[in-house]
């Protein structure tokens, strides 16, 4: 692996990894006012029960990732699976901006950080080495 993406790449793998920890643990503690700080009405109960659901796969993955972060030749699938979820949240994020279900405000970053962690992502899979790992 080059050396610039070989320092470069566990450095984003530890954003990407933090961002999800950030928002697990304001989805998993407080969802109410995790939805309030992004300026959204108050949603039925039911609503909190996903996104505390929600909460547990972003802890999961920012655990995985920071893992990856000291080996990430390693992660590939780590990698890639988070690649392919940003591709998701954005895709979704597009989708509710059309139906006006929410605003540019209210997704905040959601409208363009998918696309920068998929690009930091896809570039650093293409220079690292591949090789299976067992996560």
């Amino acid at each position: 692996m080059p050396m610039a993406l070989q320092r470069s790449l566990p450095h984003t793998l530890r954003w990407i990894a933090a961002v999800q920890v950030a928002l697990g643990l304001a989805f998993a503690l407080a969802p109410e006012r995790a939805a309030e700080a992004l300026g959204l009405p108050p949603a039925p109960g039911w609503a909190h029960w996903l996104l505390g659901m929600m909460a547990a796969r972003c802890l999961a993955f920012g655990w995985g990732l920071w893992q990856v972060a000291k080996r990430p030749e390693g992660g590939r699938m780590w990698i890639q699976l988070m690649a392919f979820i940003q591709a998701v949240d954005w895709l979704v994020t597009l989708k509710y901006l059309a139906l006006g279900a929410v605003t540019l405000s209210q997704v905040s970053t959601a409208s363009f950080l998918p696309l920068l962690f998929i690009l930091a992502l896809w570039l650093g899979l293409r220079q690292a080495p591949a090789r299976e790992a067992t996560p």
